[in-house]
């Protein structure tokens, strides 16, 4: 696989700034749509069972779990989307730089829901309309969806070994192995 370059650092946080910008309008626009057009709590069934808008209201988190603590969630995403940024600043990949920008704009979709929904600020429901009932109970919304597959990504990357410079750690091991002398060195230089 041809190594690519490391990309600047403003153009990285470019990347992560445009590409959360974009997830968080679309993921708002979609919730505004819910909102004006669905009725509440009513199946509406878009390819029978395989795909439903089901609009609902989730003070808690995935299954509504922990709806008597929703300020917890806000808190959670805060944090989140602050270590986000944060790497941001250091990022030199351009993979990492797309993964982190739309995990961040699905993480500020639904912090947007806590701070600035019903009931009230840091305890607002987040609106939720995408059901696949073959697949899971959950009902989850475009937020989560790029919260999900963002979060398999950077597993992923991890697993991989590919780094914020977009270098692969596999790399760097063998550039530190090759600096360091090994058997075959030693027999070498004992022959010599």
């Amino acid at each position: 696989m041809p190594e690519r370059r490391p990309i600047r650092r403003s153009a990285a946080g470019i990347i992560v700034a445009v590409l959360a910008a974009v997830v968080l309008a679309a993921d708002q626009f979609v919730k505004y749509l819910t909102i004006e057009n669905l009725p509440l709590h009513e199946v509406v069934p878009v390819l029978g069972e395989f795909l439903q808008l089901y609009y609902i209201r989730n003070s808690g988190a995935a299954f509504s779990l922990g709806s008597e603590v929703t300020w917890i969630f806000t808190i959670a995403l805060t944090v989140v989307a602050g270590i986000i940024i944060w790497k941001a600043f250091g990022l030199r990949s351009r993979l990492w730089a797309i993964v982190l920008g739309c995990l961040l704009g699905g993480v500020l979709g639904n912090l947007t829901d806590r701070l600035l929904r019903e009931p009230g600020f840091a305890v607002g429901h987040v609106v939720d309309m995408i059901s696949m009932p073959w697949m899971m109970p959950a009902i989850f919304n475009v937020a989560d969806i790029f919260i999900v597959c963002g979060m398999i990504t950077v597993a992923l990357l991890v697993v991989l070994g590919i780094r914020f410079d977009g270098t692969r750690e596999k790399d760097h091991v063998e550039s530190a192995d090759a600096g360091t002398p090994g058997i075959e060195h030693e027999a070498i230089e004992k022959d010599a």
